[in-house]
């Protein structure tokens, strides 16, 4: 369960930016949502201090004076599981989707707000923290999931899902908040198997909707990042 409005949801925040006014900005955003606010201006700086502070959630810019953010990701997933904002000022789906097979848990354009920077935070420390677990259940509206008995229950009727799309399920449930890439999600759901993933989550994405969903073609669970992926996120 979220702490109520004003409280911190998070322990630690590292924030890994070359600007000074940035690191400035995120720091007044992010005051109320942290217990406290790590900095550093260069990657080495910031991956030492992920590596002897272990913040909760890191954010990084992708643009630094010693190393580029793809990079950076790649060595921080090396070593902790925090989840990672990245700022960037490019916009483009490849460099998007790039981020997050580097390990980048969700990625904000420069320039962002700073509800937006906040909400991004509280999705983030809900995937670093979840509600759910191996042995829990969660209610969403009037569904209720239990990952440990593999089970939907929609009104109290039980909602029947193929083995796939039970596993699409779990893979969207276990990293709410969080753009999973066409990539990743086809990692995750079939394994190594050969095809078009974005075709194939397009198919059964579409059926999970269909079952899950009050309304399948304005869907409130299950969003679609276009071109990238897809994010579990129930308001």
């Amino acid at each position: 369960m979220l702490p109520e409005s004003g409280a911190a949801v998070v322990g630690s925040i590292l924030v890994i930016d070359d600007e000074p006014q940035i690191r400035r900005v995120v720091r007044n955003a992010l005051v109320e949502v942290a217990e406290s606010i790590l900095e550093a201006s260069t990657a080495r700086a910031g991956l030492d201090l992920a590596a002897s502070a272990s913040p909760d959630i890191i954010i990084l810019d992708l643009t630094l004076p010693d190393a580029e953010g793809v990079d950076v990701c790649r060595d921080l997933r090396s070593f902790t599981r925090s989840p990672i904002l990245v700022l960037s000022a490019r916009h483009s789906e490849r460099d998007k989707v790039g981020l997050l097979d580097s390990g980048a848990d969700d990625y904000l354009t420069k320039p962002f707000g700073t509800l937006e920077l906040q909400a991004r935070v509280r999705a983030l420390s809900r995937r670093a923290f979840p509600s759910v677990s191996e042995t829990d259940s969660e209610t969403i509206g009037d569904l209720e999931i239990s990952v440990s008995r593999r089970s939907v229950h929609r009104a109290g009727s039980a909602v029947h899902l193929t083995p796939t799309e039970w596993g699409l399920l779990r893979a969207l449930l276990t990293n709410r908040g969080r753009t999973m890439t066409h990539r990743q999600l086809f990692r995750s759901v079939w394994g190594n198997a050969e095809g078009d993933a974005q075709q194939y989550l397009r198919v059964y994405v579409g059926q999970l909707r269909r079952k899950l969903e009050q309304d399948p073609v304005r869907p409130k669970l299950i969003t679609t990042e276009p071109a990238v992926g897809y994010r579990f996120e129930p308001e």
